[in-house]
């Protein structure tokens, strides 16, 4: 906790952005960061609520010991409190850019939507552990002999795989693309979380040890069941890729689009990258001058508005199925669980145009061209209202509604095929392993992330790499040191 009476005293506060007309010339981060002080002072409003929920089950899934780190901030104990949080979250750079802060919604003072603005202090936390030099690399007192690979290196496979290397153990990440963070650095727009801290955390890695070998399609370039004669364990943390079938006549027109290619192929132009992907293949797709419009209504679906804004879209429009949910919960029905409510990201505070209830029917076009998007609305079972059509002119449009599991090609190919891996029960193909010892049904092989929960956020990305590291670590030693 901070102040006993810091919540009566002082008011939230949190990040300021700079003005949408400004942030959507460049790609760049665009929030304003806020001085030590301030953060100390949002600190302080932790209260001595008791139970925490923020860290509980229904808050931060890696258990981040807020109270605690709150109270040192609070205190300018910084160093203290950068270790605190180190000691749960290998990332909490990423995690404070780009989690959606369950902590927040769980926070009592939520009760009065006035939550101690902990995103803010723990992006504060992790900045300031660049400032003072606590990113570092820390390589393990003496080796293990063992061998491990991690196939991928998005957060569930980097939060591992330095884990692992600590541990002592000699760890191998192989990654399909050119550069590590697999699609939290190529799917996640630069605005959001710019590629410069995955770097730095790549090069703290590498000086404890861990190698990483990009350019590598794991089960096309080299087989998994090379990498497990190799090795005395191998962590599969391929992620959730396959986009999710609409189904919408006309979606073989030019112009309509799944959402990932676009956002890779923009990550990718602003990583002085070539755009060609090796899993996400397409000619140049630009919004530059074009009516957009996404389909969707989640984070994939708000990137996409924000990127085609700042490539110069005329208009951008964002359908979504689901209706306009309330401004305000009900509190005593839903805290400290995460509310369905209106919710406005930064993207879309930058001019969408929002329409909710409503159901793509079908693409339009002229000589295989999209020209519109065919709409209606549709009742509380989501089935289309009869006379309600209209139509949006669109000359680009997205399909953001969601991923069904892993990338079908590739390892997911020879392990469904030669080694008969065990999926789940859903359409979606996700490994099957349970969040304990995150063993697959292949000897030696275990899996975490979303290739075994299914698509879900950063946050719990790091936790399940964080335990599959545990859990690898014990089988192969007897006992584990590392935190579950």
């Amino acid at each position: 906790m901070g102040k006993v009476t810091g919540f009566l005293e002082i008011d939230r506060q949190v990040h300021k952005y700079q003005p949408a007309s400004d942030r959507i010339r460049h790609f760049r981060e665009f929030t304003l960061p806020m001085s030590d002080k301030e953060v100390e002072k949002q600190a302080a409003r932790c209260m001595d609520c008791g139970i925490p929920f923020c860290h509980g089950p229904t808050g931060c899934p890696i258990h981040n010991q807020i109270p605690d780190w709150n109270d040192l901030v609070y205190n300018g104990d910084w160093d203290n409190a950068i270790r605190n949080l180190h000691s749960t979250n290998n990332f909490p750079e990423f995690t404070g850019r780009i989690c959606p802060a369950p902590c927040e919604e769980a926070c009592t003072l939520n009760l009065e939507d006035i939550p101690v603005a902990i995103k803010t202090v723990e992006q504060a936390i992790a900045d300031k552990a660049y400032e003072t030099g606590h990113i570092r690399p820390y390589p393990p007192e003496k080796k293990t002999g063992k061998r491990v690979a991690v196939i991928g290196s998005g957060p569930a496979g980097m939060a591992a795989a330095q884990q692992l290397g600590r541990a002592g153990h000699d760890v191998h990440v192989y990654e399909r693309e050119s550069r590590p963070g697999g699609l939290m650095r190529y799917g996640i727009p630069d605005f959001k979380i710019e590629k410069h801290y995955i770097d730095r955390r790549i090069e703290q890695m590498q000086g404890e040890g861990v190698t990483f070998h990009c350019g590598v399609n794991v089960g096309v370039d080299k087989p998994v069941a090379e990498l497990l004669a190799e090795h005395d364990a191998v962590l599969y943390c391929g992620g959730s890729e396959t986009p999710r079938a609409a189904g919408i006549p006309g979606d073989d027109l030019g112009g309509v689009h799944d959402a990932m290619p676009y956002l890779v192929q923009q990550n990718r132009r602003v990583g002085g990258e070539p755009i060609q992907s090796v899993a996400w293949p397409s000619h140049p797709i630009i919004a530059g001058g074009q009516h957009v419009v996404v389909v969707g209504g989640g984070d994939t679906a708000s990137d996409c508005v924000g990127t085609a804004f700042r490539q110069g879209a005329v208009r951008v429009t964002q359908l979504d199925i689901r209706p306009q949910p309330p401004e305000k919960e009900d509190k005593l029905s839903v805290w400290p669980y995460w509310a369905t409510k209106m919710r406005t990201s930064s993207s879309q505070a930058e001019g969408a145009e929002r329409e909710f209830q409503v159901a793509t029917l079908e693409f339009i076009g002229e000589e295989g061209q999209l020209t519109g998007v065919k709409c209606c609305e549709v009742d509380d079972k989501r089935k289309p209202i009869a006379g309600t059509e209209f139509v949006i002119r669109a000359d680009l449009a997205f399909i953001a509604i969601g991923f069904a599991g892993p990338a079908a090609a590739g390892v997911a190919r020879e392990l469904e095929g030669e080694m008969k891996i065990a999926t789940d029960s859903r359409r979606s193909r996700n490994v099957e392993a349970n969040d304990r010892d995150y063993k697959t049904s292949v000897d030696r092989l275990y899996a975490a992330g979303d290739v075994r929960r299914g698509q879900s956020l950063v946050v719990w990305a790091i936790r399940e790499g964080r335990q599959a590291a545990r859990a690898i670590d014990e089988a192969l030693m007897g006992s584990s040191v590392l935190p579950r």
